[in-house]
């Protein structure tokens, strides 16, 4: 409990930033409802929630001060399993549109809304993995690492967006998923468009990530801003 207090303690700032930003998002989303009377954008409220597990995966692992390397190894999988499910919320901008809509200016902003909230819960969790994995393995190429994590996200995006996989089916439904991951990989001319949205999207979030983490002070003495992994 005294760990957790002082993860908390430590992370305040970053926490209450991701509190306001969700709040944030739904409240837009509230006042949305209530001036369309629709109900269509509801879904945000799930795909963030999953965008927010990954967080709290690395969350859950810094409040760890041992773990075993085996234990380790089953949450990165799990992290990052979940991770491309926070910066998916950017492709739900294809929901918008335009037609008789006089409120279009209220969506953008809902589904940037929830858009920005995933991509600020996905890099400050990859900041964290990186933190975490460092500590243990000080002697991993973390930047390659983390390149090709970004890449693996941009693939995962275009398994949830365009071929409608999520992640629940890497348990689910293994033997299909595994059949068009392989399929992907091995015929890469017939499944050009995997490849170009893979590339894209995944040097989209490379983009991002240099941003953010030029934006993000580093602090050798603060736990909350130490993450300059290398």
């Amino acid at each position: 409990m005294d760990t957790i207090k002082t993860l908390i303690q430590s992370k305040f700032k970053t926490l209450s930033l991701v509190t306001t930003a969700l709040a944030f998002s739904v409240i837009i989303l509230m006042v949305r409802i209530k001036l369309n009377k629709s109900f269509f954008y509801l879904f945000l409220v799930w795909n963030v929630f999953l965008a927010v597990i990954p967080y709290a995966i690395t969350m859950y692992l810094n409040s760890k001060k041992e773990i075993h390397p085996l234990k380790l190894a089953f949450w990165f999988l799990a992290w990052l399993a979940f991770l491309p499910n926070a910066p998916y919320i950017v492709t739900d901008l294809i929901h918008l549109k335009t037609g008789n809509n006089p409120y279009i200016w209220i969506d953008i902003i809902v589904v940037l809304s929830f858009a920005l909230s995933g991509l600020l819960l996905f890099y400050l969790s990859i900041l964290d993995m990186q933190r975490i994995v460092i500590s243990r393995f000080s002697k991993l190429p973390m930047r390659s690492i983390t390149l090709v994590i970004l890449l693996l996200c941009g693939f995962g995006v275009y398994l949830g967006r365009v071929l409608r996989y999520n992640s629940w089916e890497i348990i689910s439904n293994p033997q299909v998923l595994c059949l068009d991951i392989i399929d992907i990989m091995t015929s890469p001319i017939q499944h050009s468009d995997a490849w170009l949205f893979t590339i894209s999207f995944g040097c989209f979030l490379v983009v991002g990530y240099l941003c953010f983490k030029t934006l993000i002070p580093y602090h050798p003495h603060n736990p909350e801003d130490n993450y300059n992994a290398q």
